[in-house]
């Protein structure tokens, strides 16, 4: 017990940051970056984000990086997303983790969203006619995550995240830890805590901040370019704080058969400019080849239509199906979910997910 208290101490130091970054609504709207609130994978957003301290393999650098270490081989993972159908808005996300060593885990994530066409508008041409064009945004992580002990996971993940318009782009870093515990007689209770989107200011920069102006004096007149500078913003931090507890409805000689899991998950999220969230799911595993799942999401005002500040109504529901396809126990799955929303037609999630 002794040699796991400073671990335990660096739980505590995360959990205190909760403080720093607690929501706060008179910063609602002062971030920049929020595409690093998306969730891109399907496992994940079946439970709104809810399973933070089970996450496990590349969907952890999302949650909770420490989660990548369950990765002792190797796993590649790909997802695409109809984000609020109706919008035109996909997200592609694919990456691998790498057990290295006995106790060490590498991980390697590209998300990227095109977020459709926008038309060009000015100010001579503010209804548009002068074509359009594609915003892109790519973050890109690379995580490095540890077994410290047979109840003790620890992680961390450095992002670059881009964001680019015709003639204007926007880079920055960013860094998220976290840790997760797991004990009990069958290793049925999971903790997690991690703090996400640490990093400094962001602002954009290009030929597009700049603009032609006519200088006119009392001898002559002439034309100036004149370059604006663009505000900074800040990146979306927050921490997750999560627990989870499994179920084993059927018992074989050793007392426990994880032939028929229940899983509940719960994980409440502090963040800095916008409401705190309050995350719930469940899940079902038929020996961890059918897995059907559900969770809600709760925020401040989600209720009401009129007031609520999401798109997003709550629930959502996803399925696993994996199956191994050799005598290595290599495994390939399918992946999906589907989150309600309230305008446009929800999110759909696929994803596929090969361990070998």
């Amino acid at each position: 017990m002794i040699k796991n208290l400073k671990y335990f101490g660096l739980m505590a130091a995360l959990t205190f940051s909760l403080y720093c970054y607690s929501g706060n609504p008179e910063r609602i709207g002062q971030a920049g970056a929020s595409q690093l609130l998306i969730n891109p994978y399907s496992r994940n957003s079946g439970m709104v984000g809810s399973n933070s301290a089970k996450v496990r393999g590349l969907e952890a650098q999302f949650l909770n990086v420490a989660g990548t270490a369950y990765t002792r081989k190797t796993e590649v993972l790909f997802n695409r997303s109809n984000w609020l159908q109706g919008t035109d808005i996909f997200i592609n996300s694919f990456g691998l983790t790498q057990g290295i060593g006995e106790t060490g885990t590498i991980g390697f994530g590209v998300t990227s969203i095109n977020a459709g066409k926008i038309d060009i508008t000015t100010e001579e041409q503010p209804e548009g006619g002068l074509g359009s064009y594609n915003p892109t945004f790519y973050n890109i992580n690379l995580s490095y995550a540890k077994i410290f002990s047979d109840n003790i996971y620890g992680g961390i993940n450095f992002k670059i995240i881009s964001e680019q318009i015709p003639n204007a782009s926007a880079r920055g870093l960013g860094i998220d830890a976290g840790i997760q515990y797991h004990t009990g007689k069958y290793d049925q209770i999971h903790f997690g805590i991690s703090l996400k989107n640490w990093g400094p200011k962001m602002s954009y920069v290009g030929d597009g901040l700049s603009r032609q102006a006519n200088i006119t004096s009392i001898s002559n007149s002439y034309e100036l370019t004149v370059n604006n500078r663009s505000g900074s913003f800040e990146l979306p931090a927050l921490v997750n704080i999560g627990g989870s507890y499994d179920f084993y409805l059927t018992k074989d000689s050793s007392g426990v058969s994880k032939q028929n899991r229940i899983s509940l998950n719960g994980t409440y999220t502090s963040n800095s400019f916008t409401y705190d969230n309050f995350l719930s799911g469940i899940e079902y595993a038929w020996r961890e080849m059918l897995m059907i799942r559900a969770g809600y999401y709760f925020e401040k005002d989600i209720m009401n239509q009129e007031t609520r500040r999401t798109a997003f109504t709550g629930p959502a529901l996803g399925a696993t199906f994996e199956v191994p396809i050799n005598e290595k126990k290599s495994t390939f799955g399918f992946d999906y979910s589907y989150r309600l929303t309230n305008p446009f037609g929800g999110s759909h999630t696929f994803g596929f997910r090969l361990n070998l």
